[in-house]
């Protein structure tokens, strides 16, 4: 809605075509613009359409500031205009009379006259410009919905080329119009376009089909479907060779498919699926990419069975690596998958021997999120608790005692700081106190 600005509406002036021309009401009125009859006039519309669902509806759209009641900020649905020749929307102008206003409340003027007066030409203005807007509204989207139920049907009968086209129009109808997802599964359109993934599709097919299913809402019964082993194998060739929309939607989509019931499955737990995650993950060009990866690849890391898995292709390096370029949101999952790996002695033993996870990490604490501290913490604790006299130097030489002081100082929680403490005192196990101190530079910290 934009800015109420003051206007007299005896000079009235607004846009109400949409070639942009600009009318005031007497030409508006003449010209046949508001109708007549309190309905409007509109080829092949004679019913009486409701103003206050119109509004309702065509709540996002821009409506002229004229329209707009100076109080509310709301379109009016019954303008009303006093003896200053300000309008307002009666409900609005009642309230301020009842509590005991005797002024204008644009101009704030006092009123020789508290009398309202019906502004039926405005009321008019507003109810023909709103049902224009909703009924072009309403024409699109039966235009919109047609389109769909016609693009099932070719679905049918178009094979080859023809039919990789009709499946990218309809992803790009079921993307830009929500009426169309809901017409696509009303119509059995998610069983017909599952129909069509199998072990010989081909990737131009299978890619337009995973694009239109990430879109929907799949029920169980679809999910169940699409989790047939041939399917789900074509999903992770996919993953593995397509462009990067295709590998975001293929990860997005199996992210859909699984619950934590499935995730001990064999094609879940796949080499393949594990690997193509892995280098969706490591393509820095890509963040919707790295974010959709880590966030599946956290999902999957909630099963114990397949930990061992996902240390054995070389996942730890990696993500450790790419902890410093990672916004706050991948951050968390990159430090969740490392600290759940961290709970299996591979994925520890991974993790000290990687010369950059102790540095890395150490970063991490009361740097941002307190979640992050307590990974970041757990994660240091798993790594030096395994090899306490290699590691404790490593730490110290990271900062992470002055660190792990600023937590024992801070407001987190007690948790936090009894495991601060107990790192604390395992790092400090080969020094005496007074190079101890030294080395850790605890003085600056306390200054």
């Amino acid at each position: 809605m934009p800015m109420y600005q003051p206007n007299s509406h005896r000079n009235l002036r607004l846009d109400v075509g949409a070639g942009g021309q600009i009318l005031d009401l007497e030409t508006a009125i003449k010209d046949g613009i508001l109708g007549g009859g309190g309905g409007l006039v509109c080829a092949g519309v004679t019913e009486k359409l409701d103003l206050k669902k119109m509004i309702e509806e065509l709540e996002s759209i821009e409506v002229p500031s004229v329209f707009i009641c100076p109080i509310s900020l709301d379109p009016m649905q019954d303008p009303v205009t006093l003896c200053t020749g300000q309008t307002y929307e009666r409900s609005n102008i009642l309230k301020w009379f009842s509590l005991g206003h005797c002024t204008c409340p644009t101009t704030m003027q006092e009123l020789w006259d508290d009398t309202v007066t019906p502004n039926r030409t405005l009321q008019q203005l507003i109810y023909s410009w709103f049902s224009q807007k909703y009924l072009a509204m309403k024409k699109r989207s039966e235009d919109v919905l047609g389109r769909a139920i016609e693009l099932l049907d070719s679905l049918k009968k178009v094979k080859g080329q023809a039919r990789v086209q009709t499946l990218k129009e309809l992803r790009h109808v079921v993307v830009a119009h929500s009426m169309a997802k809901k017409t696509v599964m009303d119509k059995g359109g998610v069983a017909l376009i599952s129909s069509l993934l199998g072990p010989f599709t081909t990737h131009a097919v299978g890619s337009e089909v995973i694009g239109i299913l990430v879109n929907l809402d799949l029920d169980l019964p679809s999910k169940a479907n699409l989790r047939q082993p041939a399917k789900i194998s074509l999903v992770v060739d996919m993953l593995n060779e397509g462009s990067i929309e295709t590998k975001i939607n293929c990860t997005k989509l199996i992210e859909m498919l699984i619950g934590r019931k499935d995730l001990g499955s064999e094609n879940v737990s796949s080499l393949s699926l594990l690997a193509g995650l892995l280098r969706l993950v490591k393509d820095k060009r890509h963040p919707n990419g790295v974010l959709a990866g880590l966030g599946l690849l956290n999902t999957i890391c909630l099963d114990e069975s397949i930990r061992n898995s996902v240390v054995s292709i070389g996942a730890v390096p990696p993500l450790v690596e790419l902890l410093p370029g990672l916004n706050n949101e991948c951050l968390e999952l990159a430090l969740h998958i490392l600290e759940v790996l961290s709970t299996i002695p591979e994925g520890r033993l991974a993790l000290k021997d990687c010369a950059n996870t102790i540095p890395n990490v150490v970063k991490f604490l009361m740097s941002k999120s307190e979640s992050c501290t307590q990974l970041a913490l757990t994660i240091l604790w798993a790594v030096c608790n395994l090899a306490p006299e290699e590691c404790a130097a490593l730490a110290v030489e990271a900062g992470l005692a002055a660190k792990l002081l600023l937590v024992i100082q801070s407001g987190c929680n007690p948790v936090l700081k009894q495991r601060s403490v107990e790192l604390l005192k395992l790092c400090s196990l080969n020094y005496t106190a007074t190079i101890f101190i030294s080395k850790c530079k605890l003085s600056r910290t306390i200054e």
